[in-house]
């Protein structure tokens, strides 16, 4: 697959789990009221929204046209599972050091 073919989804990837998971993460966090999650608790929530979007993950139909870039889509969602969870994400964590500064 060339480069220009999975940019988009790479590009998805690389905002995805800030902009939907730590956003609707901290929504979760302040409308409960929980000023000091530990960073796994941050982590988890995060993933738990992000995995929210699997249909997206999941809408090319399963043709041959599309198997190359399903396959690259599942293989980048469970590196950045991974990042999430073990804190390689550097946005996600920058957001969570912002939410424990402002709340």
């Amino acid at each position: 697959m060339r480069n220009d073919e999975r940019f988009e989804i790479e590009r998805a990837f690389d905002v995805l789990p800030h902009i939907v998971g730590s956003s609707w993460a901290v929504i979760w966090f302040r409308l409960n009221k929980i000023k000091k999650p530990t960073r796994e608790e941050y982590r988890k929530k995060v993933l738990d929204y992000l995995k929210m979007m699997e249909p997206v993950f999941e809408s090319y139909q399963a043709e041959e046209k599309f198997s190359e870039i399903i396959q690259y889509i599942q293989i980048r969602k469970q590196e950045e599972y991974q990042k999430i969870m073990s804190g390689l994400n550097k946005e996600v964590e920058k957001r969570y050091d912002r939410y424990m500064d402002y709340g």
